[in-house]
């Protein structure tokens, strides 16, 4: 019970401190400005004017120092892994399930639940699972028992969606639980974000030996039209082609080229069903499931063609 209480208070501390973290920085810049959000415009600033004013910066370091800046603003849900991309495992199953969903995943942390995602009771840890082979060092020790992952479980983290991710970064360094789960008002599972996806929003992305290169999310073909990541932002999309594609009050409503298609539509459209956009582009699905699109291909629209009824939307 100490040991809770110590961490809990330990939690609340780091995020008291991570909240004004950036005073020294006030008093090293020598800004008089009021509240969190003035300093990190002024700060901001700085970075982009006054690169010179102690040695140059270099564009890595620039970037960095600005990502830092914009972590404060950043909700869980901006940063986790969405439910359909999770990759965990159920209780019951064997040793051979779990090293299979090891070796297609690659990830080294997975989350354990009961029939659905919306139960979760853990998470697995590669290492946890290699123990398990290691030969016992007492030769009088009893048999190893059956593998299970309910034996070697560990906890994991449960936090909604509107966490800050700061206080989130600061609870798994005082709990030293390194995967959260993201948990909707009715405690279904939303996503899962691990250390890593904190790290990432600071450093840029960090990839390892396991990780394969997935290309560009947008790729501009000779044609002309563009070969797309459904799950890729839609303001990179809007930079490409110049046009702007959500309007500046639903931008809350929808962050990816998959969601924009879901509002154009009302619906998962089906492979090869083509959606189109008032702003005069033309959203073909090439591959999808069920549950989401996975990839797409975008034609931009003679404007003849522009006013043209959306196909996907008949029948």
């Amino acid at each position: 019970m100490a040991d809770t209480t110590d961490r809990t208070s330990s939690v609340r501390e780091a995020t008291s401190r991570s909240r004004s973290g950036f005073g020294w920085l006030r008093a090293l810049l020598g800004f008089a400005v009021s509240g969190d959000s003035s300093l990190r415009e002024s700060l901001e600033e700085v970075i982009e004017e006054h690169e010179d004013m102690h040695r140059g910066l270099t564009a890595e370091e620039r970037h960095m120092l600005v990502n830092i800046l914009n972590f404060g603003e950043l909700r869980v849900d901006d940063v986790m892994v969405p439910r359909a991309d999770v990759v965990g495992v159920e209780e019951n199953a064997s040793l051979e399930d779990v090293l299979r969903l090891y070796r297609e995943s690659s990830h080294s942390r997975m989350p354990i639940y009961r029939e659905t995602l919306d139960d979760p009771i853990g998470m697995v840890h590669l290492k946890d699972v290699l123990a398990w082979f290691a030969p016992s060092e007492n030769e009088t020790a009893a048999p190893r028992p059956p593998f299970s992952l309910r034996a070697i479980r560990r906890n994991v983290l449960f936090v909604p969606p509107s966490m800050p991710a700061l206080d989130l970064l600061v609870k798994m360094q005082a709990t030293r639980i390194h995967l959260a789960l993201v948990i909707d008002e009715y405690g279904g599972t939303d996503g899962l974000v691990s250390i890593e996806d904190l790290v990432e929003q600071i450093v840029g992305e960090i990839e390892d030996e396991h990780d394969t290169d997935t290309g560009p999310a947008l790729v501009r073909r000779e044609d002309g039209s563009i070969d797309a990541d459904a799950r890729c932002p839609i303001e990179e999309l809007e930079e490409m082609i110049g046009i702007r594609l959500v309007e500046e009050e639903n931008e809350d409503d929808v962050d990816t080229l998959a969601g924009l298609v879901f509002s154009l539509l009302g619906r998962v459209p089906l492979r090869g069903e083509l959606v189109r956009h008032p702003a005069g582009l033309e959203f073909e699905v090439k591959d999808a499931d069920p549950r989401r699109i996975k990839r797409m291909r975008i034609h931009l629209l003679p404007p003849a063609e522009e006013s043209a009824p959306t196909s996907g939307s008949e029948g």
